[in-house]
């Protein structure tokens, strides 16, 4: 089959919908920016603290991002008289074309976004498991199962025996050619099943295609998958421990799918130090931020990762693995190796990794207290379940500083850093991330010194005398709008508006790339077509930054719409000429990378 390409370049043009909708929650039409949005400051007091409590009557805040629709769960997901239910616990996404894949602890749902202010239901399918992360590729859904009550036949009864060939615990792999019809191809069994899973794409290998196993489990007896064991490894060295497991798929055949290796990612690795809950515990009794670990005598180093993020453009993945973020290079996509180490004692459960698009930076979150927890309390260290941010200086990743969701949440709600990704503004790294119950928020990273916030949305607690586990376990920019899954609520659509933070042309500039597909495990290169909203994205963060004089750029920007109005030779040689200046002025610049990155696009159009 023909390999999709990870994402292809289209015009701005957003998807179609009418509002209103049975079951969906519509958020205000408008995106003209508000006095409020035009300020660099965020709203104070913070409207996100004290939010009344409810189910689909929560109270709700935001600042810069707009709530486009919320879709309840599907009804063999819906559970209302017990909230915190399993059954009712939504896990991560997935995307293909205008469809979503959200798992959840008992299977999946796939929801057409065609028309986003109202998403409808193509398939839910009732198959426990937990967590059922989901990846897609093509017409193959794979679906990560870690439990032990997980059945091959997606039965509801459970598994009784302590060793039966009937369990399931690995990476079930899905067709998907026809999304309401999902057929079993085969469920590729691990030791330790599987708690996430990454797929992974080769571009010197357009016959298959990858999957990273992390698994967290307890190793299973090797009566019921052979040649599993909990042995360390210097006694056993094939033990099932301190290992990943790396899946090749053959695309003409998924059938044949199997483990082609398990690279020991964590050889040589001593236990990390960690901090625990009491505010004495602090830096001073651990290793500088960043600094490569030292081997340990009396503990033992990672058994597992939690999940790993690929970058395959830039050959490297970054692994958040127990008290670890790792480095790794993945240029042998089935071999990857650890280049460096990263500890810290202020994170506890490294949990996932983004990169800067360039690569120069890493950033690891820390799901401290393992998301059931409330750990974003105004008496909760800023320091503790953030984000750290790393600098690469060659193999190594140097610690730089951390960012946390800056307000204060409630007792009742959990609240830690867990997933999100890269939003397409060129020029900068802008983030959204989820929070569980803190919510969403978009923050700007490009300075790893000074992350900020720049937008954010927020409901109150499911409940208002006790925590029951709700929230947002994922975010992410897909194709112009943001996708959170939401434990118990269901599906959330936002979308950025116009802001001080964040121009019209820089939002525009971002939805010109689009993706045929996305698993958010897998980080695209982002490429931006040379077009004049990106020069004018360019422009704005000159502007806004006050970096370059003002009478330089209103001439530039003259230049520019003047040019845009012209047609053949004459609009190439202005867009020539304009091109030749920036060039020139760059290298005296006070920020020639921008000036730079404005010049090229300007070439690119003239040609």
């Amino acid at each position: 089959m023909r390999r999709p390409s990870p994402f292809f370049l289209a015009g701005a043009a957003l998807l179609a919908g009418c509002a209103g909708a049975s079951g969906s929650v519509s958020g205000s039409a408008s995106t003209e920016p508000t006095p409020a949005s035009m300020s660099l400051t965020p709203p104070s007091p913070d409207p996100r603290v004290g939010l009344k409590a409810g189910w689909y009557d929560a109270g709700q805040a935001s600042w810069n991002l707009r709530l486009v629709s919320t879709t309840k769960p599907s009804p063999a997901f819906a559970v209302p008289a017990n909230p915190g239910d399993p059954r009712l616990t939504n896990s991560d996404l997935a995307f293909l074309g205008n469809l979503v894949f959200q798992g959840n602890y008992s299977g999946w749902q796939v929801w057409d976004v065609s028309n986003v202010r109202k998403p409808t239901l193509r398939t839910e399918f009732v198959c426990p498991g937990s967590q059922s992360d989901v990846t897609v590729y093509g017409h193959l859904l794979f679906v990560s199962a870690e439990a032990v009550s997980g059945r091959v036949d997606c039965g509801l009864q459970g598994v009784a025996d302590e060793v039966s060939p009937e369990r399931a615990r690995g990476i079930r792999i899905i067709d998907i050619t026809d999304v309401t019809q999902p057929r079993s191809i085969k469920t590729v069994q691990t030791c330790r099943g599987s708690h996430t899973n990454t797929l992974v794409t080769d571009p010197k290998d357009p016959e298959h295609v990858y999957i990273y196993v992390s698994g967290s489990a307890g190793v299973r007896s090797p009566n019921e998958l052979a040649g599993c064991s909990a042995e360390s490894p210097d006694v056993n060295p094939n033990s099932a421990l301190f290992r990943i497991e790396v899946i090749q798929v053959p695309l003409k055949n998924p059938a044949a799918a199997a483990i082609v290796s398990s690279p020991r990612i964590f050889e040589g690795l001593g236990e990390a130090a960690r901090h625990g809950d009491d505010p004495a515990d602090v830096r001073q009794r651990a290793p500088r931020p960043g600094a490569a670990p030292r081997p340990s005598v009396a503990g033992r180093g990672p058994t597992q990762c939690h999940d790993i993020t690929t970058y395959p453009a830039v050959g490297l993945a970054g692994g958040a693995c127990s008290g670890y973020g790792i480095l790794l290079d993945i240029r042998d996509i089935k071999n990857p190796k650890r280049l460096y180490a990263a500890a810290d004692t202020n994170m506890s459960a490294w949990h996932s990794a983004t990169f800067s698009n360039d690569g120069s930076k890493v950033l690891f979150s820390d799901e401290w207290g393992g998301g059931t927890a409330p750990r974003c309390r105004a008496t909760d260290k800023k320091e503790w379940g953030a984000d750290a941010i790393f600098v690469r200086s060659g193999d190594s990743l140097v610690f730089s500083s951390y960012f946390k969701l800056p307000a204060a949440q409630s007792r009742f709600e959990n609240c830690v850093a867990h997933n999100g990704s890269l939003i397409p503004i060129p020029g900068r790294e802008v983030m959204v991330q989820s929070w569980y119950q803190g919510g969403i928020n978009v923050f700007d990273w490009t300075d790893p010194t000074n992350a900020y916030e720049i937008a954010f949305f927020d409901r109150g607690p499911m409940d208002s005398t006790r925590l029951v586990s709700a929230g947002h376990w994922s975010a992410y920019w897909y194709n112009g709008f943001i996708y959170g899954s939401e434990i118990s609520r269901g599906l959330d659509i936002l979308e950025l508006t116009p802001s001080a933070h964040l121009s019209r042309n820089e939002l525009e500039a971002a939805k010109l790339v689009r993706f045929e597909y996305f698993n958010p495990q897998e980080q695209p290169k982002l490429v931006w077509p040379a077009a004049f909203v990106v020069a004018r994205a360019y422009t704005d963060q000159l502007a806004r930054n006050s970096t370059v004089p003002k009478s330089w750029l209103d001439g530039v920007v003259t230049q520019l719409d003047a040019a845009e109005k012209a047609r053949g030779a004459s609009r190439q040689t202005a867009l020539g000429a304009l091109a030749a200046q920036l060039e020139r002025d760059a290298t005296s610049s006070a920020d020639a990378g921008k000036v730079r990155l404005l010049a090229g696009v300007v070439r690119e159009l003239g040609k």
